[in-house]
């Protein structure tokens, strides 16, 4: 580009037109680099600033980064600029399988998996531990389509679901995959202590237990003073360094494997040569090695018989003649091998479930045993007890935890070279891996170990050595040391992990309170959400009890999961466009078993804490929906929506509702000002009251002109009719329509407004207070014009005269009466309008009267009587009244009101006569002048001067103006005369007398009443009178203060009928 080419402002064209370089559409950004200098394009050049060309776009794809992990994603932070990263260089084995394979792996493996094949048999174990491996695998493939389905940026698992299900989904899901993270480090923390304290060093407890029952008291409170100082000193550690917590990330992993191959190579050793872990059992009892080294009641030392240390465990002293416990005389002291082998045959005892209460003695199957005649307390005794009562389903629980963490790959998606290949393939791989190691270590460990050790979960008859370490081989300490540090550095990783997925959540914007959680350090680091979760952290510590804390946090992920599944499922079925996973081996009925494994499992593990959890995820989603998540992400909950509104809306186009399904569908018309700001607010707060957010409302408005000119103030009109919406609490749509004619537009919203099924039955519109003025917009001649055609459509029509006057939604009417009068029949609207006013808090307490009328042939008093029956059969209270409205002669008032009225209409017209001549005159001088200009340019000078002389008279003389003024007056005084000398028509007294009538009694009965609800007689069918209708309708209601004039669609709104 030569150097003329750079002015100020950048470089433009030869045309000097700067071109646009973002390649996204509508992108406000500029950038020097890209900018398109040829005329091959020139066709397109105006759009360019919208539509770039694809060269650009490509460039700019291919130099797009992931953001890094915590950070908004980045359709919300297109607008910064962006860091300088390094390409992502991880493939497949490091960034995603190694990750998730740590994560899977840990504490309930190393403290619990022998437990639990102990408890409930490697047949039992096997389904438990194959469903929840089910549950991973369904769940991975669904994340897998997800996670291939386009970018996923920083929060993992929060950003597919939120981007697939929604702001609420996302926010209340997200959420609780936070608190189970959390819950999952208090988990291995509580892992680690129970590693130190039980296997490492017992010594460092600091509250002993006095007695056998104060144990699991004291082992509680250890848990809790150590759990508090560990989470404390991690808290730390992670907020001083978290680049050393991923250094580390390594160290912990390679402890995990090499634990992993040392169980291996035990189960090979046993076959040959089964390590020495002798098991003291009396008759069928397991007793406790940790008080007692020889297990025998007396040995022979020089000749002599002596009694060992386990005789003055169970009786009063060490002579011979003690007495003991009655177990203890009648059965024998026998030593077995608690790791037989895996030749030995053992796995057949092992492979049915041994299920106890709490404080149950752990008994071996099938040994002989000599029970006692009466019943002796076995406390104190050095017997292997069970510290929880076991069953099924709280073992699926405590084991769910284990098969967590398959959510690590995608969480890493930012560092990946390829991570729309290598999320699927690293994580599946994991999962099969883990789920592997897993199966085949129930069966390997039923094979190898004895069924007393497997249910013993302290080790307590193995001298407190851990049970899967007695199986390792070279040493019992790999396992113990490699369980130690894989639990601490997951503890770690959870306090990483969480507070930055807290983060991402609170910079969505989606739930207000958490805002301040998205501030950090400088350099980023979530420094109050890290507060936060140390805390909920320490909630899980206090509980103590690993046991206890596991199925807490399996609810979480497993509601996590579940919507995982679901998104999936919603996708493939409404198929999107955009829903092109690159991962294609997936299926909605894989998910959607996926999504059924999860809910069951969480009702399995615990029905109470399924239900607290899924409580805590539905009071997230209703504030969520409640602050109104203002995001489109495109997400599928949105299609799904969609999809069943159509689904509905071609149901219910069949035909009109029934009766008693039939409530005000409302179309509002307002009108708008020179600032496209609503005149009449109250119109929506009263609309807002009428359907109380049931239903359907469209609020509408038209504005004069051409689309092309106004579409941008028909923008600025949609918004300030929203927003006034939102105010007034009117739940519906808004729709404004751009007409050359105010008239035309009107007809067009009642003509066309709606969709299907859901079209509006009722017009509610305010009375227009200055139709008496001429240059009124909405003038007398639009208003009855509007009447008429909701009549021809069969629509009810509402008029709110006064409109200004009515309440506000804040206001409360204390007392007062909501007055009908019916006077003639119109479907029952004037009956059904005060009952579903009188739902909203503004109407509640006002009481309904009904007045009707009776002329001189009908009985009033039988007519109340049948109005009273009516009422109680549409369950309607209301206080009924009849007033009697007799014959009488028309008053002079009458007449002088109708006279004034027909002289005033006359008047117009004389006026409106002569304005229009005056205009005619003036046109038709400017087309003979326009003509005359056109043809003195085309013809000769000569042939315009042959012309007739009245057609090229084209200037007024003096003269002529002077007579044409005193011909026009000589007329308009006529006219006036004609006026002045009128009669009334008789017809229009006749009216004028029923209107005059009609407003002194209901005057008389309703001045003072709240709302006055008034049959609208039609417009006349002859337009000449339209003017007078409008006058009829003004003396109807004169006096009145809110008013509304209502007038039925043609068919039966309300039924005695159940």
């Amino acid at each position: 580009m030569n150097e003329q080419d750079y002015e100020e402002g950048g470089p433009r064209l030869g045309d000097g037109i700067p071109k646009e370089s973002s390649p996204f559409i509508n992108s406000a950004e500029m950038d020097r680099g890209n900018i398109y200098e040829g005329k091959n394009m020139a066709l397109f050049e105006e759009e360019m600033d919208s539509n770039p060309m694809v060269s650009s776009l490509l460039n700019k794809l291919a130099n797009y980064t992931n953001l890094t992990q915590g950070v908004v994603e980045h359709e919300a932070d297109e607008d910064s600029k962006r860091k300088e990263i390094k390409a992502p260089r991880m493939g497949t084995f490091i960034g995603v399988y190694l990750p998730c394979l740590q994560n899977i792996l840990g504490v309930i493996l190393f403290l619990r998996l022998t437990w639990i094949v102990g408890t409930s048999g490697v047949l039992e174990s096997f389904i438990i531990v194959f469903m929840c491996c089910a549950c991973t695998m369904l769940t991975a493939i669904s994340m897998s389509a997800i996670a291939t389905n386009g970018v996923v940026p920083a929060g993992g698992s929060y950003y597919m679901i939120s981007r697939s299900l929604g702001p609420e989904f996302g926010g209340a899901v997200g959420l609780c995959f936070y608190l189970g993270t959390t819950f999952a480090g208090a988990m291995y923390i509580l892992g680690t202590i129970e590693i130190l304290l039980t296997y490492i060093s017992p010594s460092a407890a600091i509250f002993k237990a006095e007695d056998a029952d104060g144990e699991t008291e004291a082992m509680l409170n250890n848990m809790r003073v150590y759990g508090t100082c560990i989470v404390a000193l991690m808290a730390i550690v992670v907020f001083v360094g978290v680049k050393y917590v991923n250094k580390l990330a390594l160290v912990f992993l390679s402890c995990v494997i090499l634990s992993i191959f040392a169980i291996y190579a035990g189960v090979i050793k046993t076959a040959f040569d089964p390590p020495d872990f002798p098991i003291c059992l009396l008759g069928n009892r397991t007793l406790s090695r940790r008080n007692f080294d020889i297990c025998a009641k007396f040995i022979e030392v020089n000749n002599e018989t002596v009694t060992t240390k386990l005789w003055s465990l169970f009786c009063d002293s060490r002579s011979l003649n003690a007495t003991c416990d009655e177990y203890f005389n009648l059965n024998n002291v026998t030593e077995i091998q608690g790791i037989p082998g895996i030749a030995s045959g053992v796995l057949i005892d092992n492979l049915w479930s041994a299920y106890t209460d709490k404080g149950s003695i752990i008994e071996k199957k099938g040994h002989p045993s000599v029970t006692g005649t009466e019943e002796i307390k076995v406390g104190g005794l050095p017997y292997v007890f069970t510290d929880i009562m076991t069953y099924f389903t709280m073992l699926v629980g405590i084991y769910f935890p284990s098969v967590t963490g398959i959510m690590a790959g995608s969480n890493r998606s930012g560092d990946l070279r390829d991570a729309q290949k290598s999320i699927p393939t690293g994580t599946i791989l994991a999962i099969s891996t883990t789920s592997f190691i897993y199966l085949s270590c129930i069966v390997l460990f039923g094979a190898c170990i004895e069924g007393v050790i497997l249910r013993d979960k302290f080790g307590e008859a193995v001298n407190g050595n851990l049970v899967i370490g007695t199986l390792a081989w070279p040493s019992p300490w790999v396992i113990v040391i490699g369980s130690f540090f894989s639990t601490c550095g997951a503890g770690l990783q959870s306090l990483t992990g969480a507070p930055r997925l807290l983060q991402a959540i609170a910079r969505d914007g989606i739930i207000p309170f958490l805002q301040v959680f998205g501030h950090g350090k400088a350099n980023g680091e979530p420094t109050w959400a890290l507060l936060l979760t140390a805390c909920i952290c320490e909630i899980g510590i206090l509980i103590a009890s690993l046991d206890s804390v596991a199925p807490i946090l399996s609810m979480f992920f497993l509601m996590c999961y579940m919507f995982v599944n679901l998104a999936c499922a919603v996708q493939t079925l409404l198929c999107t466009p955009n829903w092109r996973p690159r991962f294609k081996y997936y299926h909605w009925a894989l998910s959607f078993l996926g999504m059924s494994l999860c809910f069951a499992l969480m009702f399995i593990c615990s029905w109470y804490y399924a239900l607290i959890a899924m409580l805590i995820a539905g009071c997230i989603y209703k504030y969520i929906e409640y602050r109104g998540a203002e995001k489109e992400w495109g997400d599928g909950i949105r299609g799904l929506s969609l999809n069943a509104a159509r689904y509905a809306l071609l149901r219910v186009e069949h035909g009109p509702p029934h009766t008693k399904n039939w409530r005000p569908q409302v179309l509002v018309l307002l009108n708008l000002d020179s600032e496209q700001v609503v005149k009449h607010p109250r119109l929506l707060s009263f609309t807002s009251q009428l359907k109380a957010g049931k239903g359907l409302t469209i609020v509408g408005s038209v504005l004069q002109g051409i689309y092309l000119d106004k579409y941008i103030e028909a923008q600025k009109a949609e918004e300030n009719i929203k927003s006034l919406m939102g105010v007034e609490k009117t739940k519906g749509f808004c729709q404004i329509v751009v007409s050359p004619s105010f008239r035309d537009g009107m007809s067009h919203l009642i003509q066309s407004a709606g969709l299907g099924g859901m079209t509006h039955n009722t017009v509610l519109m305010a009375w227009p207070q200055s139709w008496k003025q001429t240059d009124n917009p909405f003038s007398w001649k639009n208003f009855v014009d509007t009447v008429r055609e909701t009549t021809a459509a069969q629509q009810a029509l509402l008029v709110a005269k006064n409109i200004d006057l009515f309440p506000t939604n804040q206001e409360r009417f204390s007392e007062g009466n909501v007055d009908v009068w019916w006077i003639v029949h119109d479907g029952g609207m004037l009956m059904l309008l005060p009952f579903l006013l009188r739902q909203h808090k503004v109407w509640r307490k006002c009481k309904m009267r009904i007045f009707t009328v009776a002329q001189m042939d009908d009985n009033s008093i039988q007519m109340k009587k049948d109005l009273q029956m009516f009422l109680y059969h549409l369950r309607l209270n209301a206080e009924v009244e009849v007033v009697e409205m007799f014959e009488n002669d028309i008053s002079a008032f009458t007449y002088e009101k109708t006279l004034m009225m027909e002289q005033r209409s006359q008047m117009l017209k004389q006026m409106q006569l002569s304005k229009n001549e005056r205009e005619r005159e003036a046109q038709l001088i400017h087309d003979r002048n326009t003509a005359s200009h056109s043809a003195a340019v085309v013809k000769c000078d000569a042939a315009a001067a042959a012309a007739t002389p009245e057609k090229v008279q084209m200037t007024w003389t003096k003269e002529k103006f002077i007579a044409e003024k005193h011909k026009n007056r000589e007329t308009n005084i006529t006219g006036f005369k004609d006026i002045f000398n009128m009669k009334p028509n008789q017809s229009n007294v006749r009216r004028m007398h029923t209107a005059v009538k009609l407003n002194g009694v209901i005057l008389n009965k309703s001045q003072h009443a709240q709302l006055v609800l008034l049959n609208m007689p039609g417009p006349p069918k002859n337009k000449k009178g339209d003017e007078n209708y409008m006058e009829f309708l003004e003396v109807l209601t004169e006096g009145l203060n809110r008013v509304l004039l209502v007038r039925g669609g043609g068919r039966e709104v309300i039924t005695i009928y159940s």
